[in-house]
């Protein structure tokens, strides 16, 4: 029996729910993102002028929530996933992380309409990391993080396909 190494193991680091939207459209995200998670939501402003937007620097722009406990992720990402049928495209997973988006929040199972949120979608960001990554963001005794050391597309897809049963589509 070949033994492995416990510093190769990858896991699930965090995952960011995040939703855009100015003035009305803003008040309805952070309703949607407060209801599906139950926690503090982070209400983002932006940097930049986007006049077609009505977006101006400094003027409140977007929502996120970051989700740390491994328990209420995998429950969540299950949910989420059921609401895509079990299925991510290829072109959705890069090295450390896969993002994917909701279209509509009806879609989630367990989930109902809520006439005061309306009809909204919203993205996810799931981040994969290995054991030690730590070091490089210590502040005393900083250590090196090398590019081996990154979960790779592959091993994400392998991740998904075998703890959480889902398919990958080319």
């Amino acid at each position: 029996m070949k033994k492995t190494n416990k510093m190769q193991d990858i896991d699930i680091e965090k995952m960011v729910l995040n939703c855009g939207g100015i003035d009305d459209k803003l008040e309805k995200s952070i309703k949607l993102l407060s209801t599906i998670t139950g926690r503090k939501i982070q209400v983002l402003k932006s940097h930049k002028r986007i006049p077609d937007f009505g977006i101006s620097p400094g003027k409140k722009s977007g929502c996120k929530v970051t989700i740390r406990d491994k328990k209420t992720m995998i429950n969540l990402l299950k949910r989420f996933l059921a609401a895509e049928d079990n299925s991510i495209s290829r072109k959705k997973i890069e090295n450390n992380h896969f993002s994917l988006g909701i279209k509509e929040y009806i879609e989630i199972p367990g989930l109902e309409y809520n006439r005061d949120i309306g009809i909204l979608g919203f993205e996810i960001d799931v981040s994969f990391s290995r054991k030690g990554k730590r070091v490089k963001f210590k502040k005393i005794k900083k250590g090196k993080y090398p590019k081996r050391q990154d979960v790779t597309k592959e091993e994400i897809i392998d991740y998904l396909k075998k703890h959480l049963n889902v398919e990958v589509e080319k």
